[in-house]
């Protein structure tokens, strides 16, 4: 015979009046026909509103808010218009004709005339003017010209877009032209997270639907939850570009915030729909229209309270990334904050309209019985979770203790972790940009795609004084012996400031570089000192310092917030001091765990083959942070869904053991699904050609796979047998007590 999993224990709540969540139920039930009519208009405008959306997205920006990179590159821009914001690379390239060649010099010409009428190009450098850097190569093949150009950022992003038509122009033929630097990479960067952020899509929602008929037994109680997620990331988006009229948003955001969209998407859905079915399945009312309108009322008012908590937790973890002076942290936060609230809005309107709307027929499609879930039948006995739930709890301590050494067992790479931020070059190997970048690097200096710049003024940025020019002059005259450094190019503004460009030998994106920044920055000072100019170094590689440092110093504010937000929206939630820090203590240790594995397979590439990597060496510096803010959201998620049911069950009678057991088997199938859902779709981003996109990805899927697996199905019901009623102790705060008299003696 065929062993069916048949459902766990259910525990009928006492009547009581009807709540917010019970009402809301009910009256979307009521008008389901309008509330779809008005979420296919909302849908059509986002739907609109995503070719726009990508059209503004631009590549990471690492610059940090009044920075001395920031005050560098603001300098520059008002004494040095020459030099222009930014400088990019044409490189000139050819296998079989030589840059002395008439054909190769008539190519050159030809192509740097026509740059040079481009608006908001400030100044070339040709390979034949005579440059102190070399910008021939060695084997006589190559030629680059350094171009300046100004402007804001989307002017310089559309000036690249120009440069590269120019260098496809002209390509062709047997000498190959191509364009690189900082914005034409950037440019790159945007169009290769676009396709990896769709092609992770296509890779997770076909998997996350498979995974769904499986756990729900029923073809259209899974379809429901994927549709709604996509309905909720059409949301997202469409919110992403309404709040793109106020922020700046790159690939990055777009990326983490369609994992979190999707995951959380589908996550409470399906717990959504799993309540609705339970709720269906066991409700007396004859008329089906009732029924259903009941089912839905119910479902909203609890799991649909739980999804609420769950949420804005989420919300206010990601508000603590505001703290950071790093623009790129608001985007994430901004972004990720709109696919939470997207999801939120489409769960709490769109999703109880659709199942208003399908009623019984949210069971059409079955699958046989040995597929149907527990909470599907009318029938009782101990299904698996139940037994298992009783299992752990015979034996806390033994699972307790062994869960806690598996987790710090799986931190313990965190000890020796380094940090770095990947620009991305080897992601664009296929991209024109990345071309010209690795012709750069083999035949000239890789720091010329991003150079270090010193800025020398008087004081207050005035102009600087003779004597304080002279200490300059010979401070860059000095620059030259350092191995790191290819050249150094001193140039004076008619107003009395100057600046040294410095081309470096190593990637300007390497440990190396930053660590000559870090020199720099040191030496500059003595320079200052006494009288001498002041020195601000800038460029992409400064910038990468500052914002490493501006990390370092505002996650223990970030980690701080999060976890005291936290604890306060537990507390309120769950009504116990204990729960909350069992809570807390388990996050942390569950996200040190994740993120240990990670610096294993990123850091020590473990991972290489497998992900189609190469080691830097490192994992991205802005890594922990954004994980620890979005993890420790999303891992309350179960927590809350979790907990609140337990709750839920124990409010009745009070026996701890029995609601830990029936809590445990009627949401460990939706919460090991959910968590399956969400490592695929996590996971799918291991694909994507960036760097980042894989580290958030990977570690985002190895955390809610531990939390779900060890934390939940293991720690929760074990720790929560250990402490008993201590879980549930609330301070009770008792009334005073007033006597007034009136006529007699009456005590208020």
């Amino acid at each position: 015979m065929t062993q069916v999993e048949t459902r766990p224990e259910r525990v009928e709540p006492r009547p009581e009046r009807p709540g917010a969540g019970h009402r809301w139920g009910m009256f979307i039930a009521s008008h389901w026909r309008l509330t779809l009519a008005v979420w296919a208009l909302l849908l059509a405008a986002c739907a609109v509103s995503v070719p726009a959306l990508e059209h503004r997205l631009s590549a990471p920006e690492f610059g940090v808010d009044a920075a001395e990179s920031a005050e560098a590159r603001k300098i520059l821009a008002r004494h040095f218009p020459a030099i222009g914001a930014e400088q990019d690379v044409v490189v000139f390239d050819s296998r079989d004709r030589t840059v002395d060649t008439a054909e190769f010099q008539d190519k050159v010409k030809t192509v740097l005339t026509e740059i040079r009428g481009i608006n908001g190009v400030s100044e070339i450098i040709g390979p034949f003017d005579g440059l102190p850097a070399k910008l021939v190569s060695e084997d006589n093949r190559t030629a680059i010209a350094i171009v300046g150009v100004k402007g804001s950022a989307d002017k310089r992003s559309e000036l690249a877009k120009e440069l590269s038509r120019k260098a496809v122009q002209h390509g062709s033929g047997p000498i190959w032209v191509g364009v690189s630097g900082h914005t034409p990479m950037q440019n790159d960067q945007v169009r290769v997270g676009v396709d990896d952020t769709t092609k992770a899509e296509l890779i997770g929602m076909p998997v996350a639907l498979v995974l769904l008929i499986l756990s729900m037994g029923a073809l259209v109680a899974a379809s429901v939850p994927v549709g709604v997620a996509l309905a909720g990331i059409a949301g997202a988006y469409g919110l992403i570009y309404l709040l793109s009229n106020v922020m700046h948003f790159d690939t990055l955001v777009l990326a983490v915030a369609t994992m979190i969209g999707t995951g959380v998407g589908i996550d409470y859905s399906m717990f959504l729909v799993s309540r609705f079915r339970e709720e269906l399945a066991h409700n007396t009312i004859g008329d089906i229209g009732q029924r259903t309108r009941q089912a839905v009322a119910v479902t909203m008012e609890t799991t649909g309270r739980n999804i609420l908590a769950s949420g804005l937790i989420v919300m206010i973890s990601l508000g603590a990334l505001f703290v950071v002076r790093v623009p790129i942290f608001r985007a994430i936060a901004g972004g990720v904050a709109a696919a939470v609230t997207a999801a939120l809005l489409v769960s709490l309107t769109l999703l109880p309209a659709v199942l208003a709307g399908l009623g019984p027929r949210i069971n059409s499609g079955a699958l046989p019985a040995k597929f149907l879930p527990p909470d599907a039948s009318s029938k009782h006995s101990a299904g698996m979770w139940e037994r298992w739930a009783k299992l752990v709890m015979r034996r806390p301590w033994v699972f307790a203790t062994a869960a806690i050494a598996l987790l710090l067992l799986s931190a313990a790479p965190l000890a020796g972790v380094k940090f770095g931020l990947d620009a991305g070059v080897a992601a664009l190997s296929d991209q024109p940009s990345g071309r010209a970048a690795k012709v750069i690097e083999q035949k000239f200096a890789s720091g010329l795609l991003a150079p270090v710049q010193i800025v020398a003024t008087g004081p207050v940025e005035g102009a600087l004084t003779v004597r304080q020019a002279e200490r300059f002059d010979a401070f860059a005259a000095g620059l030259e012996g350092d191995k790191r450094i290819s050249s150094v190019l001193p140039e004076a503004s008619d107003s009395g400031r100057r600046v040294a460009t410095v081309i470096l030998k190593v990637p300007f994106d390497s440990p190396e570089a930053t660590a000559l920044v870090k020199t720099l920055r040191a030496d500059a000072k003595g320079v200052s000192a006494n009288g001498g100019p002041n020195l601000r170094v800038g460029g992409e590689t400064a910038e990468y310092v500052d914002f490493s440092r501006e990390i370092g110093v505002k996650s223990p504010w970030v980690f701080g917030l999060v976890l005291a937000s936290s604890f306060v929206f537990l507390v309120v939630v769950f009504r116990s001091i204990l729960l909350p820090v069992e809570a807390i203590v388990m996050n942390l240790i569950a996200i040190a765990a994740a993120m240990g594995i990670t610096v294993a397979v990123f850091q020590w590439g473990l991972g290489e083959a497998l992900f189609d990597f190469q080691s830097r060496g490192f994992v991205q510096v802005f890594l922990p942070t954004v994980v620890f803010a979005v993890l420790f959201g999303l891992s309350m998620d179960y927590e809350v869904f979790l907990i609140g049911r337990i709750k839920e069950i124990f409010d009745i009678d009070g026996d701890n053991k029995r609601a830990v057991a029936a809590g445990l088997a009627h949401t460990a199938r939706p919460i090991t699904t959910a968590a399956a859902i969400m490592v695929v779709v996590f996971g799918s981003f291991v694909t994507a050609h960036m760097l980042e996109d894989k580290q958030i990805g990977f570690a985002l899927a190895v955390a809610v796979a531990i939390d779900a697996v060890i934390v939940r199905l293991m720690l929760v019901p074990a720790l929560m047998q250990i402490f008993g009623r201590w879980n549930w102790w609330f301070p009770k705060i008792k009334p005073k007590t007033i006597s007034v008299n009136v006529r007699e003696s009456t005590t208020v």
